[in-house]
């Protein structure tokens, strides 16, 4: 299929999307639902006017998730702007270390016991399976910087954490599929991959944008250029040297992307102080008119703010909205790629795991943490519910696909894989908006005394 052909895709499930928005918005159903069974239609299942075969695009849709994620997970950092020690950081990493290593736990056991997998084959899949998904999960995570839900929240930091400390366990599924059982690999793996790799990717990540941040922000203002500035190149250099900055010395570039965007949101903080409005909220209203030029709309009404924090404002606003901008593109296009080539790659023994992953092994792994005051049981649930599958289980699919898999052993980690995720983003894209509208009312009548 030649490149004009995928533009011509492209643009057309778009303009589909741009068209009926004013209808599905009332429909409780996500995009992401949506663009897989436009991908269907187009497909072998439907008027077979696409037919792709994943060995041949493995390459390429393995790079383009990943950027995918990279922008996904950056977005995400940015929208975190509570402290570090604050508790609902807490439930963020309970999700993404103890509740992630019991989902590889119950899936592996599953497969082995129950499908009848080799448990190299068994841990591969579930660690593929296990991490939580920033792009496709946006509608659970936080609206905006000025968002503390401890459920919205936790399931944020959950994403943004969980692509990264998944990686290790995708990568111990490959050495144990592929048999390397050189003296002391074990020992090896643990070293490199958890012990080093993971604090080593946050450390950079986050170092990078506390510096660039502050140094974007001293530039700007000495300079007066607080309004005026290219804050979407920002975006592209700092997601691009966070990831190889880590990279280069063997630390997880995902986990350093989303510790950039924290790190640059704490920049903000420090300008503007985290117990007040985020700065981009307090900008956005002084500018008020979108037609107006910054330099001219914010003359004479930003009077309370400092240089830095209408430099601040207007940054932060801008990388949000590029960054959000390319992660909803990417979903449409990957989500519509993946309806295209499910009806090649279903496996009916994905709605056995499936079925269990979602109702079982995801709530009861969720219900097993110690949360103690951080939870009540209802946002225990929701939680337990929330757990979408979706791109980052795509990339590791194709990663390991492309790191040296046997060919049957790829065949049957794609169709399941596939499967699966075509399965959570039908039901929980299905559940997700009744479910939270319902939890948000709850939410407010319970937050609105004499209601």
């Amino acid at each position: 299929m030649g490149f004009i052909a995928w533009v011509a895709v492209f643009g057309a499930v778009l303009l589909t999307l741009a068209l009926t928005s004013s209808y599905l918005r009332w429909l409780p159903v996500t995009t992401s639902a949506v663009c897989l069974v436009l991908g269907m239609a187009i497909g072998p299942a439907g008027f077979a006017w696409l037919n792709l075969a994943t060995q041949d695009i493995s390459g390429w849709m393995e790079h383009l998730t990943e950027v995918a994620l990279l922008f996904s997970l950056f977005v995400c950092g940015l929208k975190l702007r509570l402290p570090l020690k604050d508790r609902n950081w807490r439930v963020a990493v309970c999700l993404a270390g103890p509740v992630m290593l019991l989902t590889i736990g119950g899936v592996c056991l599953l497969l082995h016991y129950v499908i009848g997998l080799s448990w190299g084959i068994s841990v591969l899949i579930g660690s593929i399976l296990a991490p939580t998904d920033p792009v496709l999960a946006s509608l659970v995570q936080v609206n905006d910087a000025a968002d503390v839900d401890s459920v919205r929240f936790g399931l944020s930091g959950e994403a943004g954490l969980n692509d990264g400390v998944a990686f290790p366990f995708v990568i111990l599924g490959l050495l144990m599929v592929q048999h390397d059982s050189y003296p002391g690999w074990l020992a090896d793996w643990a070293l490199s991959n958890l012990l080093w790799a993971i604090p080593a990717g946050l450390l950079v990540g986050y170092s990078m944008g506390r510096g660039i941040g502050r140094l974007t922000l001293l530039l700007r203002t000495r300079y007066g250029d607080s309004t005026l500035s290219h804050n979407d190149f920002l975006t592209l250099a700092l997601i691009a040297l966070a990831y190889v900055g880590a990279e280069a010395i063997h630390g997880f570039g995902f986990l350093s992307v989303f510790a950039a965007g924290l790190g640059l949101r704490q920049e903000e903080v420090k300008s503007m102080g985290s117990h007040q409005t985020p700065a981009e909220h307090v900008v956005q209203a002084v500018v008020g008119h979108q037609n107006v030029e910054p330099q001219h709309a914010v003359h004479g009404d930003t009077d309370s703010l400092e240089d830095s924090q209408v430099a601040a404002g207007i940054m932060m606003g801008d990388m949000l909205a590029f960054g959000s901008l390319v992660e909803r593109a990417m979903e449409v296009f990957l989500v519509t790629l993946l309806g295209v080539v499910l009806s090649a790659h279903w496996d009916w023994r994905a709605i056995l795991l499936g079925g269990v992953l979602f109702c079982l092994i995801r709530p009861l792994s969720v219900v097993l943490v110690p949360w103690a005051s951080l939870l009540d049981v209802r946002q225990r649930l929701l939680i337990g519910w929330f757990g979408i599958r979706g791109i980052g289980s795509l990339y590791y699919l194709f990663y390991a696909v492309n790191h040296g898999l046997d060919p049957s052993v790829a065949a049957l980690c794609t169709n399941l894989t596939l499967s699966v995720v075509a399965l959570s983003i039908l039901v929980h894209g299905i559940s997700t908006q009744p479910i939270l509208a319902r939890y948000e009312q709850r939410k407010s009548l319970t937050s609105s005394p004499g209601q």
